[in-house]
């Protein structure tokens, strides 16, 4: 992925020691079910991966998908990638003795390893690429998974402008409201969300899976403007 303004600021935020430290009372405020999902997801890898998987996490900074998968599969062991050193380095305070099965990477899909990995998580992440890069990121995934391997996806998604993608963003920041968020706070984050060029309806973003090699790709997450799916190299 070339580098641009954009990413550089993304970047920037994610490698402030402040946002880092904060990083994991943010998705629970916006995302419902956030530890849930994470539960979910080991849940659905594990119906096809074997018990010592080695599991390829693409967006691991903050670490906490990483933990709740290795508390809950001792067998298991991660690659995690991430473009922010900040966020990795939150994510190896986080995981403690954990790390012993979690090799952390900095950059992105093209610098995780060839593989083939015996499944993969994306939580969190797809929102932030537009769409020709999130095919890409897509097919990488599946090129480096063995055949058959599951692929775990979950991340916001919007309407097209309009009423109902008002609706949407109401009900995202009235969630973190609810959730303990500053109503200011969740203000500006509905902003920042209804500016992003990046977000796309729920239907594009199956379709953007399922020519990314994830044919079977199904929803088994739905929450106010967040979806997840599954598929299967």
């Amino acid at each position: 992925m070339s580098t641009d303004p954009g990413r550089e600021h993304f970047l920037a935020h994610f490698n402030d020691p402040e946002a880092v430290a904060r990083y994991a009372e943010g998705p629970r405020r916006y995302a419902p079910g956030y530890d849930a999902l994470h539960r979910m997801t080991g849940v659905l890898l594990a119906e096809t991966v074997p018990t010592d998987a080695h599991i390829l996490v693409l967006g691991a900074g903050g670490g906490q998908e990483l933990k709740a998968l290795a508390q809950a599969h001792p067998g298991w062991r991660f690659t995690g990638v991430d473009p922010a050193a900040g966020m990795l380095r939150g994510a190896e305070a986080v995981l403690g003795d954990l790390m012993a099965r979690v090799d952390l990477v900095e950059g992105y899909i093209d610098q995780a390893p060839e593989g083939p990995f015996d499944g993969a998580v994306c939580l969190l992440t797809l929102h932030f690429l537009e769409a020709e890069e999130r095919l890409r990121t897509v097919r990488e995934i599946h090129r480096r998974l063995h055949p058959g391997a599951p692929f775990v996806a979950a991340h916001a998604c919007l309407p097209a402008p309009g009423a109902q993608r008002d609706l949407w963003l109401s009900r995202y920041a009235a969630f973190a409201v609810a959730s303990g968020a500053p109503a200011e706070e969740a203000e500006k984050n509905r902003a920042a969300v209804d500016a992003s060029a990046e977000m796309m309806p729920p239907e594009q973003d199956a379709a953007i899976l399922c020519d990314g090699g994830f044919a079977d790709a199904e929803l088994f997450y739905a929450a106010l403007t967040w979806r997840g799916w599954v598929g299967h190299a």
